[in-house]
């Protein structure tokens, strides 16, 4: 019995992940807004009653694909960190980063930051949700422990950080990922004497 419960929860998880692969796809070749019901089923090779059972129209859809990538890369932030231990900038390395290898991983999806007709409020919420994981997850020290408003710092930080990113996805993600993230490590370095995750 459990089993066949696992079973059916596999099944569905994998149609609703061929339906958003599919959404991702026909942004590119059309803009979402010109995206069909029936481009989406014929894309994904599926039919439209399956769709049905899954979500009510394209925009649940939609905000489906958005939810769970953006949940993903608040998940990311903190996988490599230790919760209240405080880590030195000049200790960080490539695998110190694992929200850059989640953009890396997920390029396909990321790389609708580059259309203009793209997933409702994605350009909105995805600026906003960096700006969240550095507001909420992170305490930093700056250089010689410098004196600042640190809500300011932690905007600053994180719109830079954001900033880069949208070059990397213009760009076509060309530079590699190791080179990306010590890039970053070495940036962060100017500025940022420790980091301290502490949790979601």
């Amino acid at each position: 019995m459990v089993h066949e419960q696992d079973s059916t929860s596999n099944r569905r998880n994998r149609t609703k992940m061929h339906f958003r692969e599919a959404l991702i796809k026909l942004i590119k070749k059309k803009g979402y807004h010109a995206v069909t019901v029936k481009d989406i089923v014929e894309e994904a090779a599926y039919n439209r009653s399956t769709f049905y059972f899954h979500y009510q129209d394209k925009a649940e859809l939609a905000e489906d694909l958005l939810d769970r990538m953006l949940t993903g890369l608040e998940q990311s932030a903190g996988i490599t960190y230790t919760v209240e231990k405080e880590t030195f900038t000049k200790d960080l390395n490539n695998s110190s980063f694992s929200i850059i290898a989640y953009f890396y991983e997920n390029k396909s999806f990321f790389e609708l930051i580059n259309y203009e007709d793209t997933l409702p409020s994605m350009h909105t919420r995805l600026p906003n949700v960096i700006r969240k994981i550095y507001k909420e997850q992170f305490e930093f020290k700056t250089i010689n422990d410098l004196q600042v408003n640190m809500d300011y710092f932690k905007v600053y930080t994180a719109i830079g950080f954001y900033g880069l990113i949208r070059d990397l996805i213009a760009e076509d993600f060309q530079t590699p990922e190791e080179q990306f993230a010590q890039d970053v490590i070495e940036l962060s370095q100017t500025h940022i004497q420790s980091v301290k995750y502490i949790g979601r």
